[in-house]
C-alpha cells in the first residue's frame, strides 16, 4: 500500500490492539463472573443480579464479549492483509460498518457519560478513550476504502 495515497495501516493495527485488550479484560471478568471491565465503573451487586436473572449468565455475556473482541480485531487486521483484501469489498465494508456501529455505540456511551455524566459512571478519561476509538475506527475504514478503490483508467 502506498503511504502517499492516504491509506495507512497503523489505525487498523491500533484498533486490533485495543480490541484484543478489550477481550483480555472481558476474559478476566468472565473468569470471576463479574460484569463490567477492568478500569471501568464498578457494577453494583443489584445490577449484577438483575442482569444474571433477566438477561443471561454473566460469565456467558463476558465470554461472548471476548469472542466479539477477537473477531473485531481479526476484522481490523483483515483490512490490511492480503487474505482480507480478497474478501469482496462490499462484504468487507458491510462488516466494517456493523463493527463500527457496535463499537461506536459503546464508545459514544463512554464519551457522553464521561463528559456529561448521563450513565453508569465513566470518567472524563474514559470519554477521551471513546473519542480515540471512534477516530481510529473512522481512520481504519477510510484507509481500507482508499487502499481498495479502483483507479479509473
Amino acid at each position: 500500500m502506498d503511504a502517499s495515497s492516504g491509506a495507512r495501516r497503523w489505525p487498523a493495527y491500533a484498533v486490533a490492539v485495543l480490541l484484543l485488550a478489550y477481550a483480555v479484560g472481558k476474559a478476566a471478568f468472565a473468569l470471576d463472573s463479574r460484569l463490567g471491565f477492568p478500569g471501568g465503573p464498578v457494577v453494583p451487586a443489584a445490577e449484577h443480579d438483575r442482569y444474571a436473572r433477566d438477561v443471561m449468565g454473566v460469565a456467558t455475556a463476558q465470554w461472548s464479549a471476548v469472542a466479539s473482541g477477537v473477531a473485531g480485531a481479526c476484522l481490523a487486521l483483515a483490512t490490511v492483509t492480503a487474505p482480507g483484501r480478497r474478501v469482496p469489498r462490499p462484504l468487507m465494508l458491510a462488516a466494517l460498518a456493523g463493527m463500527s456501529l457496535a463499537i461506536g455505540a459503546g464508545a459514544a456511551i463512554m464519551v457522553v457519560d464521561g463528559f456529561v455524566g448521563l450513565g453508569v459512571g465513566w470518567q472524563w478519561y474514559h470519554g477521551v478513550l471513546g473519542l480515540v476509538v471512534i477516530g481510529l475506527l473512522v481512520a481504519t475504514i477510510r484507509s481500507y476504502v482508499v487502499a481498495t478503490r479502483r483507479v479509473a483508467g
